[in-house]
């Protein structure tokens, strides 16, 4: 069975699950889950995790992500993007330096209302799924965090590109909308690429065409997302022993405290584990069937 992690640059009209239903008939396995989604109109950074790599997914979904967006002032949709229909339309007399003005009330920890168009569950339902039909319920606002928000070019007398750094839950759509609202004119989000997540960027990206001529010569190794850590070698049986069965081992080398990959004495990523005072506890396993 393949197993590893590839990244796939999503393309715009495709949903996430679309791409992992892709790969799961170009590498023959049914074991295929993707980290964060990504709107159909969006395109960019998608990891896509394969086989063993897929226990790896809940720590790829809660790291940071960067986006580029494009704003389209003046313009309010039901989506809070351009694919939805226009429910209101306002001129635009709006500067780089006005645009710049507001942007720190959307920087650092701020709280979003998802919007109706979203996977979002309230009351067992989809968000999306009540918008369809024509209703509108009332969401709690969620606490996200924007790390870094620029706006690097104005495109045109509407439109502005942004860079945003943030956290996971942040609808760029929203942080769109709001933006427009805070400027006294509307908007929306006009289009959006993820240029990173989980620490993998644009240019270690692959097309699904790519996968089609390649297969499983593109996939990568599941340590690859934990290189942040420091790698712990197990040099003795009994240590190795206990690692596979699940069970902390104690460590001889006078090492720091923290997170380590693990790898067995033939070179095997075990596990990521955490070293406390000299003894390896298993976080995560990532061998066996």
């Amino acid at each position: 069975m393949a197993n590893g992690i590839i990244i796939i640059d999503k393309p715009g009209g495709w949903t996430s699950m679309d791409v992992c239903a892709k790969l799961r008939g170009i590498l023959k396995t049914k074991k295929i889950g993707h980290a964060g989604t990504l709107d159909p109109m969006a395109t960019g950074v998608l990891p896509v995790f394969v086989g063993q790599a897929t226990r790896a997914v809940s720590f790829a979904e809660s790291g940071r992500k960067e986006y580029a967006a494009t704003l389209r002032l003046g313009q309010v949709t039901d989506t809070q993007d351009t694919t939805g229909e226009t429910l209101e339309e306002h001129p635009v007399k709006v500067s780089m330096d006005d645009l710049r003005a507001v942007l720190g009330r959307f920087t650092g920890d701020i709280v979003q209302i998802p919007p109706m168009f979203s996977a979002v569950k309230i009351g067992g339902q989809k968000l999306y799924d009540l918008a369809r039909q024509g209703k509108t319920v009332e969401r709690q606002p969620r606490p996200v965090t924007v790390y870094e928000l620029e706006v690097t070019e104005q495109l045109s007398l509407t439109d502005f590109a942004l860079r945003i750094l943030c956290s996971k839950g942040t609808y760029v759509r929203t942080l769109c909308h709001d933006i427009g609202q805070a400027l006294g004119c509307g908007g929306c989000m006009a289009s959006l690429r993820r240029t990173m997540a989980a620490g993998f960027t644009l240019a270690e990206c692959c097309t699904l065409d790519e996968v089609q001529q390649q297969g499983e010569a593109l996939l990568r190794d599941t340590d690859s997302l934990f290189g942040e850590h420091p790698a712990f070698h197990i040099r003795h049986p009994r240590a190795e022993a206990l690692c596979r069965n699940g069970n902390p081992f104690f460590v001889k080398d006078e090492l720091p405290d923290g997170i380590y990959r693990v790898y067995g004495m033939d070179g095997t990523f075990l596990c990521l584990s955490r070293l406390q005072e000299g003894t390896m506890t298993s976080i995560k396993n990532f061998f066996g069937a």
